[in-house]
């Protein structure tokens, strides 16, 4: 693939991200919100190379929190969501010989959830207090498992890997 596919590609679902991120915004207890942003974080993980998939995920996912009126969580969002992407991956590079194509996705995307859930308990920690922060893990472990399902789906329906 050329460098200016590669370079499209990230755009469109940098894109994409934004828009899954901002067309379905559940409140969550702590000022943060339930979105389906995540499915098409780990689809920049499957489909990009490393650094088009840290870019990818980590623009289009803050981008939604500017556009949404989070300001305040636009930092961390990039830097958790894209490295929500690096872990993706990098599992599905070095693991997808010895593990297979679907469990190999399924062990870097809940990697990855993990890290989504404990990323913003730590930020929302500093934010609001570490015991008022508890309250939002359920939320964000739904979403991550929204996303893992949407996601592996997607890649389904894509042929992503293989």
């Amino acid at each position: 693939m050329t460098t200016t596919r590669k370079m499209v590609m990230a755009a469109m679902l940098a894109a994409l991200c934004c828009v899954a991120t901002m067309v379905i915004k559940i409140p969550s207890p702590l000022n943060g919100y339930i979105n389906l942003g995540d499915c098409i974080v780990l689809l920049c993980g499957w489909l990009l190379s490393p650094h088009y998939a840290f870019l990818a995920a980590g623009v289009g996912s803050a981008l939604a929190d500017i556009f949404s009126g989070y300001v305040v969580y636009a930092p961390a969002t990039f830097l958790i969501k894209a490295t929500m992407a690096l872990i993706v991956c990098y599992s599905y590079r070095n693991l997808k010989a010895r593990f297979g194509d679907m469990p190999t996705k399924i062990l870097g995307a809940v990697a990855a959830e993990l890290l989504m859930i404990f990323g913003y308990y730590i930020f929302e920690g500093f934010l609001y207090g570490f015991i008022p922060s508890l309250v939002n893990i359920p939320a964000n472990a739904v979403q991550g498992v929204a996303g893992i399902i949407i996601a592996l789906l997607l890649s389904k329906m894509l042929k992503v890997g293989k």
